[in-house]
């Protein structure tokens, strides 16, 4: 943790003017986000807190030249391991951004290696100047119906409770455990309460009664919501929205209709998941401001939804606002609407100018064997990835909905050859797999896609929320075993291929989810799988690679396909392929 080690003596002595303080920010036009209102004064700052706001004297004393003064953003719920890069790397993406606290969910990498992979978030945490806060992973493997690389009880989440950065239970997805108070999840609930922690929810797709049952279990939050109707019953019942804007899940604009004078409070900005290129081109809660403002939130409500709402949901008493006893999380901007940073501080301390990251990191620790080596699954062939259709050539098919987490149920006719599916691209019927990597089950699971656009080749990666097997989609066979033979030998990656060739490689050999490369390499990988991409004649406005990471994702409507077949969410089951 970033804290200070100050002395309540000193910043005492300086607040009351008996001693100067360390710095003081002069010709600052001040957001006071209580009153939605901007003032003048100076900003005393001693050991990385503010201690006053007035008229005062400092060891350094920085002219903000009339330059708006706001408390830094705050995530409220992101999971970096969809940034392909470890929490150290991603702070000195956001952090220029002007975020310098996240509230991270490591679901991701725990679905992959339990509690070894938590502990190495909070490791590789430690190794930068932003707050990081945890919300430990309430649901693996997300659903009892598909293979993760771990289970983790409440036995095994308890002792993380003793780390100050863990704030609580994240997202509760696993809806009919929770409505049948299955004692699994009940006990991890329990748990979180008795040590006075927060607890996260996850409604997606979900009746309006379902909000009753987990208000009822005193869950919080919920960054599900697709519309604004959704928000509002949320807000009705007591819970705080946040609002996301990721890479594939762009709920931001559908959602603001909702947020008013009366409710903006409870009303909050979050990514979830976002690419690390999206990051680095769009922003991440700069980004929500800009298209607050746009759409006519005025700038003190999105500024403010943006820091002190997020602090004030997840119990950061002492950060979120510009007032004697906050940390010094500050921002100097040349344009409030643009959100255009010149310098980000945090705990009084420069860490960007103009966009560049200058704090410091810490020494890289080696990871843990078992992180680096997490692909395995037995030897598969041609014949594995084979899909018997009967004689209705009907079937079931996800449809994709571009740049949405939810699926639509498709039944059309298929094009198959000797019993067996034959993709076509004339019709955007493609094959997809899921194969197991955590256990050397064999499972693989295969399924139509619809949407998907490519007109050749395959494409493959091991993201693939929630358990992070290797999830293909390809046009021919021969393309899609390659692709998923490249990922065994990289341990984990995105890949593109093209007619028996390999096209572009991102390796991500942590846990098959991150890179251990400085990220503007992988940005510039990223890059190169973009334009790879047009190579199979994708020529779509939304990423190929995150659309297909989620169509394994078995809690959010209608259908997913997991390592252990096609599965119908809102029946909550697997269902055959061909009818």
């Amino acid at each position: 943790m970033n804290q200070p080690n100050h002395s309540l003596y000193q910043q005492l002595h300086a607040a009351s003017k008996k001693t100067i303080a360390d710095l003081v920010i002069k010709n600052a036009r001040i957001l006071d986000v209580f009153n939605s209102d901007w003032i003048e004064g100076d900003v005393a700052i001693m050991n990385g807190r503010i201690i006053g706001i007035g008229e005062y004297e400092g060891e350094q004393v920085l002219d903000a030249d009339y330059r708006y003064l706001c408390p830094s953003f705050i995530d409220g719920h992101v999971h970096i391991e969809s940034s392909m890069v470890p929490p150290a790397e991603f702070a000195q993406v956001v952090m220029p951004r002007g975020v310098t606290t996240a509230i991270t969910d490591p679901h991701e990498i725990a679905n992959v290696a339990g509690t070894k992979g938590i502990e190495f978030m909070l490791e590789d945490a430690n190794r930068t100047e932003m707050d990081l806060f945890f919300m430990l992973p309430s649901s693996v493997p997300s659903t009892p119906l598909e293979n993760a690389g771990a289970i983790l009880q409440s036995d095994n989440l308890h002792p993380f409770y003793k780390d100050e950065r863990v704030l609580g239970l994240a997202e509760v997805m696993d809806y009919p455990a929770l409505k049948n108070a299955e004692e699994g999840i009940v006990k991890k609930i329990i748990d979180a309460q008795n040590n006075q922690k927060k607890i996260d929810g996850h409604l997606a797709g979900l009746p309006t009664d379902a909000i009753n049952v987990y208000r009822t279990a005193g869950i919080h939050t919920d960054h599900e919501c697709t519309t604004a109707e959704e928000a509002k019953e949320r807000l009705r019942r007591g819970m705080y929205v946040l609002l996301r804007e990721g890479s594939v899940a762009k709920d931001l604009k559908q959602l603001l209709p909702a947020v008013t004078t009366a409710n903006s409070r409870r009303c909050l900005f979050c990514t979830d998941d976002k690419h690390l290129d999206d990051l680095v081109d769009e922003g991440s809660i700069d980004h929500h401001i800009r298209q607050a403002i746009q759409y006519g939130i005025p700038a003190e409500t999105a500024y403010q939804m943006a820091s002190l709402n997020a602090a004030e949901c997840y119990g950061l008493s002492n950060k979120g606002a510009i007032a004697p006893g906050y940390d010094a999380d500050l921002l100097l901007l040349d344009n409030i609407e643009d959100v255009k940073i010149h310098e980000v501080y945090k705990m009084g301390k420069l860490v960007a100018k103009n966009g560049q990251y200058v704090g410091q990191t810490k020494e890289k620790l080696p990871e843990e064997a078992s992180i680096l080596s997490s692909v395995h699954f037995p030897t598969i062939s041609e014949s594995d990835l084979q899909l018997t259709i009967h004689a209705s050539k009907k079937a079931n098919i996800i449809g994709i909905n571009p740049n949405q987490l939810a699926t639509n149920k498709l039944i059309e006719n298929v094009q198959e050859i000797n019993q067996m599916f034959s993709p076509s691209v004339k019709h955007d019927q493609l094959k997809m797999a899921v194969v197991e990597r955590h256990h050397q089950t064999g499972n693989i699971g295969v399924g139509i896609v619809k949407g998907l656009q490519l007109k050749s080749g395959a494409i493959a990666t091991t993201v693939a929320h929630d358990s992070h097997n290797i999830v293909a989609a390809g046009t021919n066979d021969q393309d899609l075993l390659k692709a998923i033979e490249v990922l065994r030998q990289s341990q984990g990656g995105l890949v593109i291929v093209k007619d028996g060739a390999v096209l572009t490689c991102l390796p991500l050999p942590v846990a098959g989810l991150m890179s251990p490369e400085p990220y503007m390499d992988v940005y510039e990988e990223l890059h190169s799988l973009n334009r790879s991409i047009r190579d199979l004649g994708f020529e779509e406005n939304f990423n190929p690679f995150l659309t297909l990471s989620f169509l394994t994702l078995p809690v959010i409507p209608k259908l997913k396909l997991t390592d252990t077949g096609l599965f119908d969410v809102e029946q909550f089951k697997h269902i055959d392929v061909s009818l």
